[in-house]
C-alpha cells in the first residue's frame, strides 16, 4: 500500500497501530511497525475510510503481518460523531471492582473447566439492528428466530486449555508453557481466530452462534440498546469508559462478573469484555441500500464490543447490542473471544 489518505468510519476494535511518525505537510504520516502482507483494504473497508486517528495507535501488528509492501497511512482529520456517545456518561467507578461480583484476578475457578452451561432462548420475533447510527447496522427490522441454546458465559482460559490439551492444538499467544496467565483462570480466552473458536465449539459438541441468534440473546424482544436496558451504566460492563473512569489501563475481567449487566435471558458479558466471533458472514441487512465492497463471504461478524479502547479509530461506541464488527477469519488479538451455541433439543 503506497501513501493513501484514510480515516476509519467503521465499527471495529482490536487493530491498533504500532507506528512511527514520518511527518509531511498537510497531514501526519504513520508507518506500520511491520509491513503488511496485504493492502489495508484487506482488513479495512475502503469506502468507509473516514476518521482514522493513528496518533493514538498502538498494536496494529495484532491484525497486520509482515510482507513486501511499505504501508504509510496519512491521518485525515475528519471525525465520526457517534450519537450514542452522548448516552454514555462517564461517572467515575468507585474502584476497579465496582459492579463486579468478585475480584479481578484469582486462581480457583468459579465457572469450572467443562464447556459452559447453556441457556435456552425461545423461538420468536425480535427487532434486529438500528436505523439511528452506522449505515451497516440497519435498517432495523423484525426477524423470526428458531429456539436455540447459547453459552451463559464467554469461553474462559481454563475451558480453552482443556481443549488444547485434548487436541494438541497450538495455544493462544498470551499462554506460557501452554497455560494461561496467573490469576486469569476465568477470564475469557483471547488471541483466538474464528477457526480456533469454531474448532473449540465443535469439540465441545456445539457450534458458533449466528449474529442473528447472538443479538436476540443479548437484546431480548423489546428493542433495547444494551443487554440490561436503554441507559448506559459504566458499572454494568467491562468497557473502555469504565477503565477511563478509573484512570487505569484496560484488560479483560472474569467472565460472569457483572450481575447488573445480564441480558434478558440471563447471559453475561453480552456487552463489553471481549468481542465474540459468530458464524455469520458480514452481509447487508434487508432493505439496506448502503453499498459496500466488503459485503459477502469475506469477513466474519463479531458482536458485543470489548474492554479495548478503539477511540483512535473513531469507530464509535461498541457496547450497543446492534453494533457489529467484521474481520477475516484468521485475525487474533487481545480483545477477540467467543461463546458457543447449539440447536434447541
Amino acid at each position: 500500500m503506497s501513501s493513501i489518505t484514510i480515516a476509519l468510519f467503521f465499527s471495529v476494535v482490536g487493530c491498533g497501530a504500532s507506528v512511527a511518525m514520518a511527518g509531511e505537510a498537510g497531514g501526519s504520516l504513520y508507518r506500520h511497525a511491520v509491513q503488511a502482507t496485504e493492502s489495508c483494504n484487506s482488513c479495512h473497508e475502503k469506502n468507509r475510510v473516514d476518521a482514522f486517528n493513528a496518533s493514538k495507535a498502538s498494536d496494529c501488528d495484532q491484525c497486520h503481518t509482515s510482507g513486501d509492501s511499505d504501508p504509510i497511512v496519512r491521518v485525515a482529520d475528519k471525525k465520526f460523531v457517534d450519537p450514542y456517545a452522548d448516552k454514555q456518561p462517564v461517572a467515575p467507578a468507585p474502584d476497579a471492582t465496582a459492579g463486579m461480583s468478585g475480584p479481578l484476578l484469582y486462581n480457583e475457578t468459579r465457572i469450572g473447566k467443562e464447556p459452559n452451561a447453556m441457556v435456552l432462548v425461545p423461538a420468536g420475533k425480535y427487532t434486529r439492528g438500528s436505523s439511528h447510527r452506522l449505515p451497516d447496522e440497519g435498517p432495523e427490522y423484525v426477524v423470526d428466530v428458531k429456539a436455540f441454546q447459547i453459552d451463559k458465559y464467554e469461553v474462559t482460559n481454563l475451558q480453552y486449555k482443556q481443549f488444547i490439551d485434548a487436541t494438541n492444538r497450538k495455544s493462544p499467544s498470551h499462554f506460557r508453557s501452554r497455560t494461561y496467565p496467573e490469576g486469569k483462570v476465568d477470564h475469557p480466552v483471547v488471541y483466538v481466530s474464528w477457526f480456533d473458536a469454531h474448532a473449540y465449539c465443535e469439540w465441545a459438541g456445539k457450534r458458533l452462534p449466528t449474529d442473528i441468534e447472538w443479538e436476540k440473546a443479548a437484546r431480548g424482544t423489546d428493542g433495547r440498546d444494551y443487554p440490561w436496558g436503554d441507559d448506559f451504566n459504566v458499572n454494568k460492563l467491562n468497557s473502555p469508559l469504565r477503565w477511563k473512569s478509573l484512570n487505569m489501563e484496560g484488560d479483560t475481567t472474569p467472565a460472569g462478573s457483572f450481575e447488573g449487566g445480564k441480558s434478558p435471558y440471563g447471559l453475561y458479558d453480552m456487552a463489553g469484555n471481549v468481542w465474540e466471533w459468530t458464524d455469520s458472514w458480514y452481509t447487508q441487512y434487508p432493505g439496506n441500500i448502503w453499498p459496500s465492497e466488503n459485503y459477502g463471504e469475506q469477513y466474519k461478524v463479531l458482536k458485543g464490543g470489548s474492554w479495548w479502547d478503539c477511540s483512535f479509530y473513531q469507530c464509535g461506541v461498541s457496547a450497543p447490542v446492534f453494533n457489529r464488527s467484521y474481520f477475516k477469519q484468521n485475525i487474533k488479538n487481545s480483545s477477540f473471544g467467543f461463546r458457543c451455541a447449539k440447536n434447541a433439543e
